[in-house]
């Protein structure tokens, strides 16, 4: 009788990903708990980092009522030389956590946002664009100094001069009305039922808006990505995770803070997975078809009388696919151009053919010819 053994299973071995404290937020100072995640594990950054805004004394509207100004001691720090090295130190770390396809966002005004920006490059990052969040209502300059501080600056930059990255183009230009998106981006700052309020109070002086999040997102990141925010603040950027199915993973050291995010992100309400789908680049192009090619595969005989669609002129084709009309020949489009004393004409829908009574645009005879060549 045979004796059946045991076989031990082994349980699947464990991921990067799956050490990862996801949609999680980490109540501790930002160095130390990226100190504590895996090398080469998340996807994105997007860090709000303390401006350093050196502001002293009060400041005040025409009125005499106080600006609820960013005077918290996280935003304080002693010299430049140690707002210099605090910034090395979170970046270093970023760049440890950072897949080498990842990238990472950081945004601030011109109070920091310079000094970043030299500290990105001497870390060996790549800078893809700066994006200029232009803020369609922002706060007056009250004391009649300066000009009004109307916008701030995000950094974008990828691992390495040839590193690869995500950037969802098809998306951005979907977004934009099909108009390639620009550099340069209007949001108003945050406010209305956005903006997190207790006791009338704002919750955080500096909540950035979420269709800024979104947009980052959108562009730079894919569903199931890991987002990493180091300032989590009240979490916007776990909001806008969630809402378009990505992992995400806060830090935050101030308690008051983390209650708020916690509680924002528990309320956010995910998209459903047809709502996700984004247009994705298409790098093939349509194959390329020549009017002569429906001629010469008999989708139209040579002699076939063409006409525009008031039918003020009328075309016959010829064997090549060239077109005459009232002593004047020419392609699909340069004759279609010439009758009309134009510069340019598309003969694909200006130009038409009659089907069982019917006048319908030579294009229609293109579609069914790629449909039927193509594999």
């Amino acid at each position: 009788m045979a004796v059946l053994e045991k076989v031990a299973v082994q349980p699947a071995a464990k991921t990067v990903q799956d050490t990862l404290p996801l949609d999680t937020i980490l109540m501790d100072d930002c160095i130390d708990a990226m100190r504590s995640l895996p090398a080469k594990s998340v996807d994105m950054i997007f860090a709000d980092p303390p401006y350093n805004l050196q502001l002293g004394g009060d400041l005040l509207r025409p009125d005499g009522s106080q600006v609820d100004a960013v005077d918290d001691d996280w935003d304080k720090f002693d010299t430049f030389a140690a707002y210099d090295k605090f910034t090395r130190d979170w970046l270093a770390e970023a760049r440890r956590i950072l897949k080498d396809n990842g990238s990472i966002w950081v945004i601030g005004s011109y109070h920091n946002i310079f000094r970043v920006g030299t500290a990105v490059q001497d870390l060996g990052f790549w800078i893809l664009n700066d994006i200029i969040w232009r803020k369609a209502n922002p706060m007056p300059n009250f004391r009649g100094t300066r000009f009004t501080n109307a916008h701030e600056t995000l950094i974008w930059a990828s691992m390495g001069e040839k590193a690869k990255y995500t950037f969802n183009y098809r998306s951005m230009k979907t977004l934009n009305d099909e108009l390639q998106m620009r550099s340069d981006w209007e949001f108003p700052i945050c406010g209305g039922p956005e903006r997190l309020k207790k006791d009338g109070t704002k919750v955080h002086p500096t909540q950035k808006p979420e269709a800024l999040l979104y947009r980052v997102m959108l562009a730079a990141s894919k569903p199931g990505d890991v987002i990493l925010d180091p300032f989590f603040g009240t979490g916007t950027t776990g909001a806008v995770a969630k809402r378009l199915g990505r992992r995400w993973i806060g830090i935050e050291r101030e308690s008051k803070y983390v209650a708020a995010a916690r509680e924002r992100i528990q309320a956010a309400l995910p998209l459903d997975e047809s709502q996700l789908r984004t247009m994705q680049a298409n790098t093939k192009k349509p194959p390329r078809v020549a009017f002569g090619q429906l001629v010469e595969n008999g989708y139209l005989a040579p002699g076939t009388v063409l006409a525009d669609a008031r039918h003020r002129w009328q075309a016959v084709v010829g064997a090549d696919g060239s077109l005459t009309c009232e002593g004047q020949a020419g392609s699909i489009h340069k004759l279609g151009s010439l009758v009309q004393e134009r510069e340019s004409c598309n003969g694909w829908t200006f130009w038409h053919y009659e089907v069982d009574g019917a006048w319908k645009p030579i294009d229609t005879l293109r579609q069914t010819y790629l449909l039927a060549t193509q594999p």
